[in-house]
């Protein structure tokens, strides 16, 4: 049985290529050499896979920030203004995906969203009046580099169906009148693919496993059929991920291509569908039955028992992981802290390939059950593994409709609270961190390493703390936060605090360029054990008269941004998880702390892509345990939240009855598209659209601020409208950080004159 992988992680085993990355952006890193750091990742990916025996290794899934940025270069749809810096192609590239500020000009960096339901964001190409045609090299020439050391692979591309539905598309310009010159531009892709003597090319399309109506599909059908004539000798594989193809499962079926990929780990109705409809005798059935999104080991009798079942429609099977590997950490022999008998449950990319390569083995067999791999396997999902807290578990059982209601209304609320803190017109905050430099670290560090006590640590968080406060002060901001230099991650350090979660030492993971997270693992029952952030909360408030926020990671961003557990469900998962986070933000209130914002950054993140599972399957338990955390504060007490880089606008209602008093919202890297979902659905929360973008090292004007300004008092009540950045500035630097607040304060006075006058 053949094997695939359907795209492997990039970044590095110890993340070699962030830190290449980040300093060639500091200009410490000559271009040749992080050029030479990708290739070396690259043909360690490629050992790693042949060395596991797998068929289908791919290449063309590396890339140096994003994989759609790459294909976006590739199709030559590089906007205009990216063109007019005249600077070289790399750096063209970097300020695509981070904007550039300079002495060649000042542009932002293109819109950047979540990628499906994962943790993972993607650059979102914008297609104007440019052709798209083939304009690199990158796919051929990394497919050349592998042969070159003797390894074979099938280059992997975003196909175009997902790549125009997922882009911008400007100057007019539709689907309709793209998709030709796209159709055309893959045509000659696998042209020169047939001219290299590839054996196959595999074209990621996850955007078939969303809702689809007649008019996508006829546009699907349009550029295969456009293409596929030109494929010559080389076998396609339309690899789908993250859900099931229900709306097009048999058009797909029925295309000129060689193999198909479908998720059988997500994709709730992809048995059903080759059941009911059968599977081509002439095509390979890709089935993806090792998970590319969580960190459990496979269950091999069951994926047996799927694999049998698939067997007896006729279909001829291949096996491969679900989606990219992208989405897990390296290797687990990384990990020397955690114990054995929770180590042995945990698969990561590496332990992945290992467990394709024994799924292969194992189905060749007529009973596998003898197989001491087999043995070893099921031994360990017979076993009781997990911690169970029956307080806990008592706690959620006895959860009423009245502690997901916070009472009194949201109107009653906003008078108390104006009274309360008699704030400006457009308040001015942030969203939570400031810069975590290399002295922070260092100081986290050596805490960590037990070089200094944990008086010492505390102390320089004080006096982080201390400058932070007065720094806020200096520049003018009403609502003031202290920080969070105690914190390495937002999810991880309240995992670190809450009973229940595992933590490991490099189960590094992309996020997005050269952000890396390392998320906790929920290993049994949480529960929260005592308060968490209240000392550095309650000293900060205790430095000035303005309110400080006391700042939290909310249960549905907590679950989201871990790896779960799925003997459990994810319901049950995050009211345990809100009922901890609840003790958090009472004790905060306790303790004088008027304004509390609870982050859900992810709370789209595991919408279901299909819309009939929305409430069902998810907001119908997410939206109640955020409100669950907050119900219990006294009215005056204000509850903000924040969310950041997903598309809001479907969901826009939901988000509003999370009951928050006050929502900021990521908005000017999405060039404040949500401002006209809030207008229409008559949002009534207090609201903070972000007016410039943190992940960009460039710093806004005034002037620009304030243009962002004026467009959302277009959609949003003055009394309503709170000003701040789009998220935390943690991964920014003092200087770009104090430039862009000062400039934002000083366009928030400027719309107060203008309002007063």
């Amino acid at each position: 049985m053949k094997t695939s992988v359907a795209g492997y992680p990039r970044i590095g085993s110890s993340r070699e290529l962030k830190v290449a990355v980040e300093q060639y952006f500091r200009g410490k890193m000559a271009p040749e050499a992080l050029l030479e750091t990708g290739s070396r990742l690259r043909r360690m990916h490629w050992q790693k896979q042949m060395e596991a025996g797998i068929d289908g290794i791919p290449s063309n899934d590396f890339s140096f920030y994003d994989q759609m940025l790459d294909t976006a270069v590739l199709l030559n749809a590089v906007p205009q203004r990216y063109r007019d810096l005249g600077i070289s192609s790399l750096d063209t590239y970097f300020a695509m995906a981070r904007g550039y500020q300079g002495p060649a000009g000042d542009v932002k960096a293109l819109a950047m969203k979540k990628w499906f339901n994962t943790n993972y964001h993607y650059l979102v190409p914008e297609i104007d009046s440019a052709p798209l045609q083939i304009s690199g090299s990158k796919p051929f020439d990394e497919f050349l580099e592998a042969r070159s050391y003797g390894i074979e692979t099938k280059p992997v591309l975003i196909g175009p169906f997902t790549f125009l539905t997922l882009s911008s598309l400007a100057g007019g310009r539709t689907r309709e009148s793209v998709a030709g010159e796209l159709a055309r531009a893959y045509a000659a892709i696998l042209a020169r693919f047939h001219e290299l003597d590839a054996a196959w090319v595999q074209l990621d399309e996850p955007a078939l496993v969303r809702d689809l109506d007649r008019q996508d599909i006829d546009l699907f059908l349009r550029l295969y059929e456009s293409m596929l004539p030109s494929k010559g000798r080389v076998k396609v594989l339309l690899q789908t991920y993250f859900g099931d193809i229900r709306d097009c499962y048999e058009q797909v079926a029925g295309l000129d291509i060689d193999a198909v990929g479908l998720d059988f780990v997500e994709g709730k109705q992809s048995l059903s569908l080759v059941k009911e409809y059968g599977f081509p005798k002439d095509k390979l059935l890709l089935a993806g039955v090792v998970n590319g999104k969580n960190i459990w080991r496979n269950h091999y009798s069951r994926t047996l028992a799927l694999l049998a079942d698939l067997k007896k429609t006729g279909a001829r099977i291949g096996i491969g992981t679900s989606c990219s590997l992208l989405h897990v950490p390296y290797t687990v022999a990384q990990e020397t802290k955690l114990p054995e008998y929770a180590l042995k449950h945990f698969s990561f990319a590496e332990e992945k390939l290992q467990e394709l390569r024994d799924l292969s083995f194992l189905f060749s067999l007529e009973n596998a059950e003898p197989e001491k791999i087999y043995q070893v396997n099921d031994a360990l999902f017979q076993s009781d593994r997990i911690g169970k807290n029956a307080a806990v578990q008592a706690e959620v059982f006895a959860l009423k409709p009245d502690d997901f209601t916070r009472f009194p209304s949201f109107e009653e609320r906003e008078k108390l609270q104006k009274t309360r803190f008699r704030l400006p017109l457009f308040p001015t905050t942030t969203i939570g961190s400031f810069p975590q430099t290399a002295e922070v670290r260092s100081n986290r560090a050596a805490f960590r390493k037990n070089l200094i006590c944990g008086e010492q640590y505390r102390q320089f968080n004080f006096d982080r703390i201390k400058e932070c406060i007065s720094l806020q002060e200096k520049i003018g901001l009403d609502v003031l936060v202290h920080g969070e230099f105690e914190r390495n991650d937002m999810v991880e350090y309240f995992g670190e605090h809450l009973q229940g979660f595992l933590f490991t030492e490099k189960a590094w993971v992309q996020s997005y360029g050269t952000r890396c997270v390392k998320p906790p693992i929920v290993w049994e029952d949480v529960s929260w054990m005592r308060p968490i952030t209240v000392e550095y909360a309650v000293y900060a408030q205790s430095l000035t008269n303005k309110p400080v926020k006391g700042m939290l990671t909310g249960p549905v961003t907590i679950l989201n941004w871990s790896f779960p557990r799925e003997d459990v469900s994810l319901e049950e998962q995050a009211l345990q998880i809100a009922l901890a986070v609840r003790k958090e933000v009472l004790a905060l209130e306790e303790h004088g702390i008027g304004i509390i914002q609870i982050d859900e950054a992810a709370l789209k993140e595991k919408l279901p892509l299909r819309r009939s599972d929305w409430h069902g399957e998810y907001l119908d338990w997410a939206i109640p345990s955020f409100r669950l955390v907050h119900s219990g504060v006294r009215p005056e007490t204000q509850i903000h939240t924040h969310m950041c880089y997903s598309e809001f606008a479907a969901i826009i209602r939901e988000i509003d009855s999370m009951d928050a008093d006050v929502i900021t919202f990521e908005a000017s890297r999405s060039n404040l598209d949500i401002l006209d979902a809030l207008k229409e659905c008559g949002f009534k929360t207090e609201i903070g659209p972000g007016v410039y973008d943190i992940h960009s090292p460039r710093i806004p004007g005034e002037t620009e601020i304030m243009e962002n300004l004026h467009r959302m008092l277009r959609k949003i009540l003055p009394e309503k409208l709170w000003v701040n950045p789009d998220c935390g500035l943690k991964t920014r630097g003092n200087e770009e950080t104090i430039g862009s607040l000062k400039n934002m304060t000083a366009a928030a006075r400027a719309l107060r004159t203008e309002f007063q006058s």
